[in-house]
């Protein structure tokens, strides 16, 4: 017997995927232990509680979850309705999470992981050793968690991509760090409304974080008067620039596209493209944004970046993990979410087969596993989280057994690393935003239906 079988599996993270990970691990008759950074169960996800998922509340309840909280007196909210984030969090994840118990320990960041006494040079007896988790409490103490396997479900939220068009941040970003939001913004706040009613800011991004916030600001310019908003874009506008519209078979995600477009013909934005971005400059109180090329917009007074997020690999420095050099997604399963080729509905289903390294018992899971490749959907999570519970179980069959259905888009076959204009998308891609599911809108100043 293993020296390691009595440990518990460390899942990072109490988000979607990582509360989904530790419902699935239980009914394998295996330990979880949940490390969350956050005070609460899907501390992220509040952060975007303002904003609507375009997946129903069919698609975002984990079975194994669903089980766990059915004796609790928990009841499934209406399976054709669309909740917000704070929906997620309050009607399931919060509940998730509490039918959990003392195996979700919140306050707890996770500073490292490794092999037990092994760095990763080091090969002798190095897949017999437990892993050994390294964190910090919030009150500074620290702490380490030997374990028999770890799922790291920590997600991308924490590291947006910044505003520059060669990846790194522009001239000047940080200076202007004061005036320059990354997150979709939430106008219901009185601070938040203030801070762009009246105002003309830059929204840069294409994909459906992009189509929220200008859908929000267009809204916000019925209501005051000077309030506009400029999109910037790095390539040309297309047909396929709003996404699949009508033909989208998730049909939130297809109206949220048509109602950014609605923004633009109606003069609430307008649109720059071709555009890369530089540096940001100062003039007065305003910032103007400067390109490549030399070309200077007109001055605005805030911006709203949404170019995408990207996974922090910073504690997993001493694992042996094998990572696509462009996407750092696992090598295996690159390939099948490239956004150069592949919408949310044409990614090939894939469980633990797809996500394993070089380091036998260490898989990056949810978000963190499509690396900065924006098509994933939380259905796809809890299906990695389902094959991965089986293959720790010793069940290899069911395993490999994926079997997952996907709602395509109808218009979109890939995503978004292409500039030229007949590129079906770019950077934020065609099916998500920065957190695939997060992309709807609740509109705050007028009823919504369905995500728009």
């Amino acid at each position: 017997m293993s020296t390691t079988s009595a440990l518990p599996v460390v899942v990072i993270g109490a988000g979607p995927i990582g509360l989904a990970a530790a419902a699935q691990l239980l009914e394998r008759g295996l330990e979880p232990l949940v490390l969350e950074t956050g005070t609460g169960a899907g501390s992220s996800v509040r952060e975007w509680g303002h904003v609507r998922l375009f997946s129903t509340w069919s698609e975002v309840v984990d079975p194994a979850a669903e089980k766990l909280l059915t004796p609790t007196g928990w009841i499934r909210p209406d399976g054709a309705g669309y909740p917000s984030g704070a929906d997620w969090v309050e009607s399931y994840l919060r509940p998730l999470a509490d039918a959990l118990g003392d195996r979700v320990r919140y306050g707890a960041r996770v500073t490292g992981v490794s092999r037990a006494g092994r760095d990763r040079v080091v090969d002798a007896d190095r897949a017999e050793q437990p892993f050994t988790v390294h964190i910090t409490r919030s009150g500074g103490a620290e702490e380490r968690i030997t374990a028999r396997a770890v799922l790291d479900a920590s997600g991308t939220w924490s590291t947006p991509a910044p505003l520059g068009g060669d990846g790194l941040p522009a001239l000047g970003e940080r200076a202007a760090a004061d005036r320059i939001a990354y997150r979709v913004p939430d106008l219901a706040d009185p601070a938040v409304r203030a801070r762009y009613a009246g105002r003309r800011t830059a929204v840069i991004g294409s994909g459906a974080s992009a189509f929220t916030a200008l859908a929000y600001l267009a809204d916000l310019a019925e209501q005051v008067p000077g309030t506009h908003a400029v999109w910037i874009l790095r390539r040309g506008l297309s047909g396929s620039t709003f996404g699949g519209g009508e033909a989208d078979q998730l049909p939130a995600r297809g109206a949220l596209g048509l109602r950014a477009k609605a923004a633009v013909e109606a003069g609430h934005a307008g649109a720059v493209t071709g555009f890369r971005t530089a540096a940001v400059e100062r003039d007065g109180e305003r910032l103007v944004l400067v390109g490549e090329d030399g070309t200077r917009l007109e001055p605005v007074d805030e911006i709203i970046g949404l170019t995408g997020l990207r996974p922090d690999l910073s504690f997993v420095g001493e694992l042996r993990l094998g990572l696509d050099e462009r996407l750092q997604a696992p090598a295996a399963l690159a390939p099948l979410i490239d956004p150069n080729v592949h919408s949310c509905g044409t990614v090939h289903p894939h469980g633990v087969k797809e996500l394993s390294h070089p380091e036998a018992g260490v898989y990056l899971v949810g978000m963190k596993s499509y690396g900065r490749a924006p098509t994933f959907l939380a259905m796809t999570g809890y299906e990695q989280v389902r094959s991965i519970a089986a293959s720790l179980a010793g069940d290899h069959e069911s395993a490999e057994r994926v079997e997952l259905t996907l709602p395509e888009t109808g218009v979109c076959g890939g995503a978004g690393l292409f500039d030229e204009t007949e590129a079906a998308t770019d950077g934020g891609g065609c099916c998500s935003a920065p957190a695939t599911l997060r992309i709807g809108t609740v509109i705050p100043m007028r009823t919504a239906s369905g995500g728009c």
